[in-house]
């Protein structure tokens, strides 16, 4: 907790110092995330299965700068909410338990409303 709480600060250092604030509407971030979220699958688009989980020198680095982007986004999001993005993950942790119990979802890809 106290990495993600020093990112934070970090970012909001980041922002700050250039004045960002007034572009970060949370319109702008969650559009901004979902852009950089695409960017995340341009790198892995046409790879095979095993290239994708093999990834190459360039195509890890790449990856890995997105992966930052999409959280650096996300964490501005929640802050700007007023959200504590862990906090939030443990509760839908929690109603995912409920929604995919083990005996139903357990080796199944489906949808917990097509769960038997």
């Amino acid at each position: 907790m106290n990495d993600l709480k020093e990112l934070l600060d970090r970012i909001r250092n980041f922002n700050k110092t250039r004045d960002w604030g007034q572009f970060h509407s949370p319109k702008n971030l969650s559009i901004s995330l979902l852009i950089e979220a695409a960017e995340l699958a341009e790198v892995f688009q046409w790879l095979t299965e095993k290239e994708s989980i093999n990834l190459s020198g360039n195509k890890m680095i790449q990856a890995g700068e997105e992966i930052g982007d999409v959280l650096i986004y996300l964490l501005n999001l929640a802050d700007k909410l007023g959200l504590d993005p862990v906090d939030a993950a443990y509760k839908k942790l929690i109603l995912n338990e409920k929604k995919y119990p083990v005996e139903k979802a357990r080796g199944s890809a489906e949808k917990y409303t097509e769960l038997k």
